[in-house]
């Protein structure tokens, strides 16, 4: 049976993966079943659980129970603090924001989480997140030294270190609820010289620039404010997860 991590990296080989992000802060645990009900009928491949920092492991475990009693999908914790942990996940993105300018966020959140960690049975995928302009809250939050979203140069540095490091997976983040999203540019550039998966998460509102993104070189989206605004998540994802298999499809044939 595949690895969390092999599945998304053998998906991301064929085609394209798209990834929902649902903040048990801002909706309750029946809502966050909904939303990801939705989004598996979309076509979303994985939901990501998490985002906020004022989240506990009660929080997690309810939305994540209610998520998996009506979908089939894997579901990975994308945690805002060592306390956004649950054993009721399939994986948790055990992530390092390399650029923060504070050491909780680089390592120390990782040592809290470490040891309760290690009785859960769920995969930990290593993951090095990196935040680029505007940043909103988590660049606020996280005194982040906000990386240039067209400056390619900085971006292929952090990316390259990432890689050295032995990170599996890289994540560029322009900010839940960002105007615009990481540059095209910037995407391609480090494409070109680093083999982990780049995902893309921030800013990404539409098909056409989740189109852009996965052509410049993306190999996973995230969206997530859009389905918390939405009436109709399935309205509001199917074209953008359409616009980005297709790039897969071709690819195939």
């Amino acid at each position: 049976m595949m690895t969390v991590l092999e599945e998304m990296i053998q998906r991301s080989k064929s085609g394209k993966v798209h990834m929902t992000l649902i903040d048990p802060a801002s909706k309750p645990p029946q809502e966050c079943a909904r939303i990801a009900e939705e989004a598996e009928m979309a076509g979303t491949d994985f939901i990501m659980v998490g985002g906020s920092t004022d989240i506990d492991m009660r929080m997690m475990d309810e939305a994540i129970t209610a998520i998996k009693d009506r979908t089939d999908l894997k579901v990975i914790i994308f945690p805002g603090s060592s306390l956004m942990i649950s054993s009721k996940a399939d994986a948790i993105f055990f992530m390092s924001l390399l650029n923060s300018g504070n050491i909780d966020y680089v390592v120390g959140h990782q040592v809290k989480a470490a040891i309760p960690l290690s009785s859960m049975p769920i995969e930990k995928i290593p993951m090095a997140y990196l935040v680029f302009y505007p940043g909103m809250t988590v660049g606020r939050v996280s005194q982040a030294r906000l990386i240039p979203r067209d400056d390619e140069n900085t971006a292929l540095s952090y990316a390259l270190a990432a890689q050295y490091l032995g990170f599996r997976l890289l994540y560029f983040e322009a900010g839940s609820g960002s105007p615009y999203h990481v540059s095209e540019n910037v995407i391609k550039r480090v494409k070109s010289e680093v083999q982990i998966p780049i995902i893309v998460g921030g800013g990404i509102r539409t098909a056409e620039s989740a189109k852009s993104l996965a052509l410049a070189g993306a190999d996973m989206i995230v969206t997530g404010t859009i389905t918390e605004r939405a009436s109709n998540v399935y309205e509001a994802l199917h074209p953008i997860i359409e616009s980005i298999k297709e790039i897969g499809l071709s690819k195939i044939h």
